[in-house]
């Protein structure tokens, strides 16, 4: 079986503003499922976390616990925090975090992976549509 592959990513104009996630989970060369969210007025790091956190809420509905998940997003901050190398210093992110470790709980085999921004144009499109079509 292949590993899983989910790009996530969070948009918002203006930091805070208008925000949404975007998500693609990918088996091989096959999509799985797209999610995309208009979020309201959220922090762009905010946004980030929530697309961690829905897009494993999607993995979970799909039943992927049991299979090897490599999330790749283009928040350095996100996947630091989350890897338990970079210390959380705002208390909204911390309840972002706190969040996606519960959801996370139930994967066998979960890890993030930073990529460039360019690498992330899917979910940054699925994002970005939430915002244009709210």
């Amino acid at each position: 079986m292949e590993k899983i592959i989910i790009y996530t990513d969070g948009a918002s104009r203006g930091n805070p503003g208008l925000a949404a996630v975007g998500a693609v989970i990918f088996d091989g060369e096959e999509v799985l499922a797209e999610v995309r969210s208009f979020l309201g007025e959220q922090t762009n790091n905010w946004a980030e976390y929530e697309a961690v956190a829905q897009v494993l809420e999607k993995a979970h509905e799909l039943n992927l616990q049991d299979r090897e998940i490599e999330i790749r997003l283009d928040s350095k901050l996100v996947r630091e925090q989350l890897s338990g190398n970079w210390k959380i210093k705002s208390d909204t992110i911390r309840e972002q975090w706190k969040k996606v470790k519960g959801i996370s709980k139930d994967f066998k085999n979960l890890s993030y992976t930073h990529i460039p921004r360019e690498k992330n144009e899917y979910a940054d499109r699925l994002a970005n549509e939430a915002i244009d079509n709210r």
